[in-house]
């Protein structure tokens, strides 16, 4: 069965840029390659009697000017990957899934969807996903909710209720302004966190983004909505995902990724700089 897969790659990585990164997480290097590399070559790596991966396409940004820079970095390594780069949307994650959607050949069998950022992904889960994918139409890995999860709320915090708690902790006082709150506790049972690749029947992706709505968060999301909608319940199956296949956001993952694949932290020139 054909498996066409889809790399948004489009976001601006704010939060780890935020957290004192100089580069971009995609452009980061992972044993020599960058980040996007190495989660390109995840795919081009599987080799199944059952499933065959193509068309691999990379969705960056939608500027005409960063999608220019973007390719510069990125389309020499990819291309000789076999992957194509292609615009992705102005603001949301989804509207760069529909535009790579919509620059698939035509055809039919799964779509994998996966996140650019998350290049520890396993050859095993990615058969666990397109097995269940092919006999359910929909799967998606995920893993326990295994840590206590709490419902919270932003508010202004008192000067006095701030310096009482530097106090106790023995800091100084913090400035005052908005702080966050425990409103909750969310029971865990029965929650899982999703991952990806997420993967579909090509059919039902395009039928489920012809009509998406609001800001989905994720692909299963959008799929979700469109079965409701339809009248139908929900069969995307959930498989078992990995601890090990964490997603990039802020520059302590990068060197839990390097731990994970066994790459050491580079020294020089960054990975996209090098020849």
């Amino acid at each position: 069965m054909n498996v066409a897969v889809i790399v948004p790659a489009a976001g601006s990585a704010s939060r780890y840029q935020a957290a004192g990164a100089v580069r971009h997480k995609l452009d980061e290097d992972l044993g020599g390659k960058p980040v996007l590399q190495r989660t390109i070559e995840a795919f081009t790596k599987y080799d199944s009697d059952e499933f065959s991966i193509g068309p691999i396409l990379v969705a960056g940004p939608h500027d005409a000017d960063e999608f220019a820079q973007f390719k510069e970095r990125h389309l020499d390594r990819l291309g000789l990957l076999g992957a194509r780069l292609v615009r992705g949307g102005r603001t949301h994650r989804w509207e760069t899934v529909a535009a790579a959607l919509g620059e698939l050949p035509a055809g039919d069998g799964l779509v994998a969807i996966h996140d650019g950022a998350r290049p520890c992904m396993t050859h095993d889960l990615l058969d666990r996903v397109l097995r269940a994918a092919r006999r359910f139409g929909a799967a998606v890995p995920a893993v326990p909710a295994s840590d206590t999860i709490k419902r919270v709320l932003e508010a202004d915090a008192e000067p006095e209720e701030q310096d009482r708690a530097a106090s106790i902790l023995g800091l100084a006082p913090a400035a005052a302004g908005p702080q966050k709150f425990v409103a909750g506790t969310v029971p865990r049972t029965g929650l899982m966190l999703a991952q990806t690749p997420q993967v579909f029947k090509r059919s039902l992706l395009v039928a489920a983004y012809a009509r998406v709505a609001g800001s989905p968060t994720d692909d299963a999301e959008v799929v979700e909505a469109f079965l409701a909608g339809s009248g139908e319940t929900s069969r995307i199956a959930i498989v078992e995902g990995s601890p090990r296949n964490i997603k990039i956001t802020l520059p302590a993952d990068l060197a839990l990724a390097r731990n994970i694949l066994g790459h050491r932290e580079p020294e020089g020139k960054p990975a996209h700089k090098r020849f």
